[in-house]
């Protein structure tokens, strides 16, 4: 049980990890989760940070790109990398690119928010009726 809890206290001692990123995969989850993942993100901490390596970059630009597009973002940053991993197959060290964009909620984000709110309850409501 000791070795379990020094275990967790050692976990994330970096600092790394932020309440507001999510890590992208393109194998994972469909893109519009990420969308409306990012919207959340915003809502709750006024910006998000969209993170992704290799395959997964395109994901990433395409869905800044949407919310950008939408009114709903403007970039505040993005940084390029590399990072150093292991190749899974061949168990030797390979170089990923990797790409983080930094969004920041629009002046009119909580309006565009909340007319896209109406409209789904307006659809709802003709639904029901």
């Amino acid at each position: 049980m000791e070795e379990i809890n020094e275990g967790l206290s050692n976990i994330n001692i970096s600092g790394d990890h932020k309440k507001n990123r999510i890590q992208v995969s393109n194998t994972k989850k469909p893109l519009f989760f990420y969308v409306n993942l990012a919207k959340r993100y915003m809502q709750q901490h006024g910006d998000v940070e969209l993170s992704a390596l290799g395959m997964a970059i395109a994901t990433v630009v395409t869905i800044a790109e949407i919310l950008k597009n939408n009114g709903l973002a403007v970039e505040k940053k993005i940084t390029t990398s590399t990072v150093d991993m292991k190749d899974e197959s061949r168990g030797r060290p390979i170089q990923k690119a990797k790409i983080e964009i930094l969004l920041g909620k629009t002046e009119n984000f909580d309006e565009l928010m909340a007319a896209a709110a109406e409209e789904r309850e307006a659809a709802d409501a003709e639904e029901q009726g």
